[in-house]
């Protein structure tokens, strides 16, 4: 037997299985797709939320208590294109822990709603009182303007007032009823005696390979939004742009070019060029963020409000370099090693295992995708970057600036973008 197989369970659902002896804790996680676009914006997390709040044989202290009791992590975690339910414990405890999640996934009374808004439209109110928050939350909501992706804080904070009981419960029967679904446990198990337990638990649920309702998402135009605040000593600069997701061909250079470009710390060409060269900012990186409809990859600075045409000059010309293919076969190979030394983080425990493995399947890659991820960036060359910067950073961006009303007002829009596409 291998020690990572894939069954399939009575009611439908895959289940991945990785056998990893002599550790005593197991990990398990279910992961639900999320096919539609919620009706309000702020609808899934509240439903979420309201997951751990009550049930109709637990009150929400009970829940608690019994957990910290056994030292049972168990916790959900929503995405956009996903609902994850996870279980981390002690061996002997993991018959219970599924006793509780199945409890909760099928018996939730969602009794709280009212309460929750309330610590939610809170919990939203101070995050965005940092001027990073708010810019990002801003910077989304146009890349992903009306669409299930830009359904930001700000958004919510609009919508919160109209989400009612019959909401939630409307959205919690089309996700846990009428979705696909993977499974995954991790750890120190007898397979067959496991699947027993899994099948017994949870055969209520259903399996359907529902097509995504979530719309696939266009930019037509470059669009460059300011924020006026005045409380800030730091001028908050995001440049965006769409690209293609995981199922791409380009995924693999494109991971590999937003690592070289932002994302490795302080051997980035942004952190290397802009803050130690030009000490524009202590913090600069690049970020590639996949969705399963949509992608993107973002440059960020925060910078002296006198430095932001700079910064922006400097985010142009290290882009421009990577489109003159200007990266020697060391800088490459150095990238590549950096992507796939942090790669073995993925993997040092069984709940981070469990998480990847039921991860690529519900996203169409396959649960021993690792292997493949490996191959393609090793395969990676210098033209294959160039080529994906040639058609990613176009004149379709997204650019957003926060900063006193002041130093906005120097900006001349129109003279911005023709530095974009001159």
């Amino acid at each position: 037997m291998s020690l990572l197989n894939k069954l399939n369970l009575q009611n439908g659902i895959d289940l991945i299985t990785k056998v990893n002896e002599k550790t005593p804790r197991i990990a398990f996680t279910l992961y639900i797709k999320i096919n539609e676009q919620e009706k309000y914006s702020g609808l899934y997390s509240l439903l979420n939320r309201l997951f751990f709040q009550g049930t109709r044989k637990y009150s929400s202290s009970d829940l608690a208590s019994i957990l910290e009791e056994n030292a049972i992590e168990c916790y959900s975690n929503l995405k956009s294109d996903s609902l994850q339910f996870k279980i981390f414990c002690l061996n002997d405890d993991f018959d219970l822990a599924l006793d509780i999640l199945s409890e909760i996934i099928k018996n939730s009374t969602f009794e709280d709603l009212e309460k929750e808004k309330i610590k939610l439209k809170g919990e939203i109110e101070a995050r965005l009182d940092s001027p990073k928050s708010l810019a990002y939350d801003v910077f989304y909501r146009n890349l992903y303007i009306g669409h299930h992706y830009g359904n930001t804080m700000t958004k919510t904070l609009e919508d919160l007032d109209k989400i009612q009981k019959a909401d939630i419960i409307d959205a919690y029967n089309k996700i846990i009823n009428n979705s696909q679904k993977v499974m995954s446990i991790v750890g120190d198990f007898n397979q067959d005696e496991i699947v027993k337990i899994i099948n017994d638990k949870f055969n209520y649920l259903g399996y359907q390979n529902v097509e995504s309702k979530i719309d696939e998402v266009t930019l037509n135009e470059a669009k460059i939004i300011k924020i006026e605040k005045e409380d800030v000593a730091q001028a908050q600069i995001i440049l965006g742009y769409l690209c293609a997701t995981y199922k791409s061909e380009d995924y693999a250079p494109i991971v590999v070019m937003n690592t070289l470009l932002g994302a490795c710390g302080l051997s980035s060409r942004l952190f290397l060029e802009l803050r130690d060269k030009k000490g524009l900012a202590y913090v600069v990186r690049s970020s590639y963020e996949v969705y399963n409809k949509s992608a993107n990859i973002n440059v960020y600075i925060a910078t002296n409000p006198n430095n932001i045409k700079t910064s922006i000059d400097g985010f142009l010309f290290e882009i421009e370099r990577i489109k003159k293919t200007d990266i020697t076969d060391e800088e490459l190979e150095n990238t590549k090693n950096n992507i796939l030394g942090k790669r073995n983080f993925y993997y040092e425990t069984n709940i981070l295992e469990s998480s990847m493995y039921s991860g690529f399947e519900i996203n169409g890659l396959g649960f021993n995708y690792e292997e493949e991820f490996i191959k393609k960036i090793k395969k990676v060359k210098i033209q294959d970057i160039k080529k994906v910067a040639d058609r990613y950073f176009s004149d379709k961006f997204i650019l957003t600036i926060l900063a006193q009303k002041e130093y906005l007002s120097q900006i001349d829009d129109k003279n911005l973008i023709n530095n974009f596409v001159g």
